[in-house]
């Protein structure tokens, strides 16, 4: 659909609003505030015309249906926390606020599953289920985002390694469509053949083509011990080559994590506080997590002895709490820390084969020195997925754009040499359509129109993003 030919919100929609929700649960004009306009990394920001907070799948589902039949376009938006400008209102309209639908519904000990609303935070997910012996193993960076969030880009983490994606732990959802009506998707089940899979379509949608307001969790048993190991290598070259050995080894770390020396000092000093090490240019963090100690020994040994022999410097055991606390919660504040240091960044969330790591990132400094930019990069060495971010630092808006332009697109093209892709985990959303459109060709991009305009004829929910 048209920009021109959505409706402009009016009094009497405003008024459906307010009958349905109550006057403390719509917000209009000033009452917004500025932080629904933009996400995280706030590139793109666009005010909705009406912010309203919803508590039931029955109010999302009559707001739909007036949406659907009036041609007002619908944003669902959680705790705000993604990278690509997804949750924007960038056609204005309706912005749904999810994150008061936070209710835990059911844990099921027998059937290993939790029952629950999108607004409940990934922190306290965890927290919950470890009462019980229990574990969800995806674990992205952002500890304060939404599951509903996690759902619909498909959320990574450090944990995927070993243990998928969001996609991997999602087994039944609740989904209002576009048009107002309610499916459920899935279940408590385990295997699941039956027609085509609508909830592993919806889960990394980006809110655009359904929005989920109860999903069912697949639990694993809580692994019981966890030890890190921190390992500074003298080149990041020899760091990354020494992955695939570690991973061939069958030694199943939990995560393994590559960082440089500028971004350890960088959150050094946003956190105040200090990294076990950081004269080293690179480092590679690893977990692995067992039910002894004896067979968390037993990997973690095989591992270190393969780093020392690929030409580690040393292997440091992250075995105590403030150890573990020094280690992670830096690794936490990398994005933050960066953030800190520069005065706007845009970020590149490539995932190529974890052997192409190396050179991919080594293909990095050679873009900073040839552009003069400053870029920063970490990211799961185990799984190749890449976070590059480009720094703004004192360029002016016209050289940055171009600039940041030029860098991207060399960054996507060599993604695609290397036989990577796009997003890894943070999405397209708006940011980064062109580099979709790109990579997929026409006959893909065809399809994904297709599949959206099969949920959402009117192109109302979320529309301008991922495929549009």
């Amino acid at each position: 659909m048209d920009m021109n030919q959505y409706k402009k919100l009016d009094e009497k929609d405003k008024k459906f609003l307010v009958e349905l929700l109550g006057e403390d649960r719509v917000y209009t004009g000033e009452a917004i505030n500025e932080d629904y306009s933009h996400d995280e990394l706030g590139g793109i920001s666009k005010m909705p015309d009406v912010l309203v907070d919803v508590l039931t799948t029955e109010e999302v589902s009559k707001i739909m249906a007036y949406a659907y039949e009036n041609s007002i376009p619908v944003v669902a938006r959680g705790s705000g926390t993604g990278l690509v400008g997804a949750a924007v209102a960038i056609k204005g309209g309706i912005m749904l606020n999810l994150t008061k639908m936070n209710k835990i519904l059911e844990l099921d000990e027998e059937n290993l599953t939790l029952t629950l609303e999108p607004g409940v935070l990934l922190m306290e997910i965890s927290k919950f289920v470890e009462e019980y012996d229990l574990f969800y193993p995806p674990d992205p960076g952002e500890k304060s985002a939404t599951i509903g969030g996690n759902i619909s880009t498909n959320a990574g983490g450090m944990r995927a390694v070993k243990y998928g994606v969001t996609r991997d732990y999602v087994r039944g959802l609740t989904v209002v469509l576009p048009t107002g009506k309610v499916i459920e998707v899935g279940g408590k089940v385990v295997k699941n053949s039956s027609g085509y899979s609508i909830k592993d379509l919806v889960c990394g949608s980006e809110g655009t083509l359904g929005i989920v307001t109860k999903a069912v969790l697949k639990l694993i048993p809580l692994p019981k011990k966890a030890i890190s190991l921190l390992i500074p290598f003298p080149n990041l070259d020899m760091a990354i080559n020494t992955v695939p050995k570690i991973i061939k080894s069958k030694a199943t770390p939990t995560a393994v994590e590559f960082m440089q020396r500028e971004v350890i000092l960088a959150a050094e000093e946003f956190l105040g506080k200090k990294f076990p090490d950081n004269s080293s240019d690179a480092y590679l963090l690893l977990t692995f997590d067992g039910n002894s100690r004896e067979e968390i020994e037993g990997n973690y040994e095989n591992v270190a002895n393969i780093c020392l022999e690929e030409g580690a410097l040393d292997v440091y055991i992250v075995d105590t709490d403030e150890r573990k606390d020094a280690v992670w919660s830096a690794r936490g504040a990398f994005l933050e820390a960066v953030k800190a240091t520069t005065t706007e960044m845009d970020e590149c969330d490539v995932v190529v084969p974890r052997n192409k790591v190396a050179e991919f990132i080594k293909y990095t400094d050679k873009l900073q020195k040839q552009f003069d930019i400053r870029i920063r990069s970490f990211g799961h060495a185990g799984d190749g997925n890449l976070h590059v971010y480009a720094l703004r630092d004192a360029l002016g808006q016209e050289e940055w754009e171009k600039k940041l332009g030029d860098v991207f697109e060399c960054m996507y093209n060599k993604s695609v040499e290397l036989h990577g892709l796009v997003s890894g985990e943070h999405g397209i959303g708006y940011a980064k359509k062109p580099y979709l459109f790109e990579q997929y060709g026409s006959d893909y991009m065809d399809l994904m129109r297709n599949i959206k305009a099969a949920f959402d004829p009117k192109n109302i929910l979320n529309p301008g993003k991922v495929c549009q």
